[in-house]
């Protein structure tokens, strides 16, 4: 390109890049880019793709490419190119998508930019990739990208509604993914992508209403996630997503009504939490989900989830089994003793026996809706009777209520003995007990035959007992078992 044949602003470019010079034509630091009209500061995309690619260092000089404030004309067409310095093109106009499709550079600035699109699939970049404040109409591609620092899009604007707003699939990033305060009309594609550091969400607002909101399927984060404050509206997805530390969705709001809003299947991290959260709206799906620790209130859990595999060690805030209980009738799946064996594993966990057996009795009488009529009656037996092994004391009572009952009745009227004059002394008390314990012969059952009603009673006595005996050792065994 002949020099003569630039406008003053593109020979200020093509001398200042040698030497890495900025140059910043903007009025003042808010000016808005999308206002830019001026010819003064317009400069041509062939303009900047001949300098970048043409020029060469000054001695003693790092040649880079610093412009803000400049109205950019035609496409920016940059695919495959190879360029070895910085391209700093801050607060600018881009009147066409910037097409940097397998482009090769040192780092790459677009801060306060404006642009209709960014194309750039498979962009490499040794540096960082910087996106602050920047306005992208349409999609930000950047799938297969490999950024060996870090991606900073702190309160950028992009998209327009529906699709991808921003795909960074298959993406390699060597630090974190910066984007606090960023907003996105569309969705945000992150699946397969390797995250060395961590990416910080913070108040971030996006927006794909019917469609995945954050697809960060089988996601790998060095560090942590941190989506607190985070409002999507759509499903956000995180399954078979590895996390080093922690998953954060602090006073998130999470939205996809009809669907499901949070799909966390097969994630591993440190620490879920959702932390004064409101309540999702939608679906909850946690398949085989694994957290060492749990951090929700219960009122944060929508009307329908799925638990099936999910694996912790802790929940926080710590509770009352009753209190925890109601989201496990609430699985999509319906019966699932997987779910009910792990609450009560992580009150077993922290010594809360108590608690641990309110979750055990919970998941029997849940289970019990399950069966045929018959194994139901033997079902409530055991739960009025013992609480299926779980409420010892039960027994303890039953059995004085009984034994109050057959010293009352028998001490009123004896029964006569079986043969005169032979036998012990009769005894009400101990009568009664050698009815309804029916190992132990303290030798008057035998010895004394009541008669009429009362046989009856002595009847009901030994069936109670047995059925006692039969349910108490059927509790122990089904106790001892899980030891």
């Amino acid at each position: 390109m002949d020099i003569t044949d630039l406008t003053p602003l593109e020979r200020r470019i093509w001398q200042a890049v040698p030497r890495g010079a900025a140059i910043d034509v903007r009025r003042d630091e808010n000016e808005d880019p999308a206002t830019i009209q001026s010819a003064e500061r317009t400069v041509r995309a062939e303009v900047i793709r001949a300098v970048l690619l043409g020029s060469s260092s000054e001695p003693g000089e790092a040649p880079a490419l610093r412009v803000a404030g400049a109205r950019i004309t035609g496409v920016l067409d940059l695919q495959h190119a190879e360029i070895h310095h910085p391209i700093c093109l801050t607060s600018c106009h881009f009147q066409h998508s910037l097409e940097l499709d397998g482009t090769q550079t040192r780092q790459l600035d677009l801060s306060g930019s404006c642009l209709p699109s960014l194309a750039a699939t498979s962009l490499r970049i040794d540096g960082a990739l910087r996106l602050t404040n920047c306005r992208i109409a349409g999609s930000a591609q950047l799938s297969n990208a490999e950024i060996s620092s870090g991606i900073f899009l702190d309160h950028a604007h992009l998209g327009t509604g529906g699709g991808w707003a921003l795909q960074l699939d298959h993406a390699s990033v060597g630090a974190d993914v910066w984007a606090p305060g960023l907003v996105t009309l569309g969705g945000i594609r992150l699946s397969t992508a390797h995250i060395a550091g961590a990416i910080d969400l913070e108040d971030a607002q996006v927006k794909n209403a019917n469609g995945d909101a954050l697809d960060a399927a089988r996601l790998t984060i060095g560090t942590v996630l941190n989506a607190g404050g985070l409002t999507a509206e759509g499903r956000v997805r995180l399954t078979g997503a590895k996390v080093t530390g922690w998953i954060s969705f602090i006073e998130a709001k999470l939205s996809n009504p009809g669907g499901v809003a949070m799909g966390i299947s097969s994630c591993e991290a440190t620490q879920l939490t959702l932390r004064d959260a409101q309540p999702v709206s939608g679906d909850v799906n946690m398949h085989y989900a694994s957290f060492k620790v749990i951090e929700a209130a219960p009122q944060v859990w929508p009307a329908t989830v799925r638990l099936e595999g999910l694996t912790y060690e802790a929940l926080t805030p710590r509770l009352p089994a009753a209190d925890r209980l109601a989201l496990l009738q609430r699985d999509a799946d319906g019966f699932v003793p997987h779910s009910y064996e792990q609450l009560a594993a992580s009150y077993r966990r922290f010594g809360d026996d108590a608690d641990a057996r309110t979750v055990q009795l919970a998941k029997q009488r849940r289970r019990r809706v399950t069966l045929p009529w018959y194994a139901k009656l033997w079902g409530y037996l055991q739960d009025a009777t013992v609480g299926y092994g779980f409420r010892p004391t039960r027994a303890g009572g039953w059995l004085l209520a009984l034994l109050l009952l057959g010293s009352v009745a028998y001490g009123m009227h004896h029964p006569p003995p079986a043969e005169h004059g032979k036998g012990p002394g009769f005894n009400a008390p101990i009568y009664t007990l050698d009815l309804l314990l029916p190992i132990i012969d303290f030798g008057q059952q035998n010895a004394f035959t009541p008669t009429g009603v009362y046989q009856w009673l002595s009847y009901l006595l030994i069936a109670v007992g047995w059925v006692l005996a039969t349910t108490v050792a059927a509790g122990i065994t089904r106790t001892l078992s899980r030891q």
